[in-house]
């Protein structure tokens, strides 16, 4: 499983730190980075995507498809 975070996306709501705070943080410019994900479990980064109001967590699998945020969502092309 692959994770990462559309910078120009995030807006620095947080809940994904709140959930995953092993996982997430926030940089110098108060965006969302993932910084070890290996820190939680997929269910538990699973969770911290969803409860991003904007999308901007991409999850995909190890061959690169995109699972989550679905592609009916409108969300641009992710940038793993």
């Amino acid at each position: 499983m692959k994770v990462w975070v559309e910078r120009d996306l995030c807006v620095t709501e947080a809940n994904c730190i709140g959930i995953a705070p092993g996982v997430f943080e926030l940089d110098d410019e108060d965006k969302s980075i993932v910084l070890n994900a290996k820190a939680a479990s997929e269910t538990i980064i699973w969770e911290a995507a969803k409860a991003c109001p904007v999308l901007a967590i991409f999850i995909a699998d190890d061959d690169g498809h995109v699972l989550y945020p679905p592609k009916d969502a409108g969300i641009g092309p992710p940038q793993p």
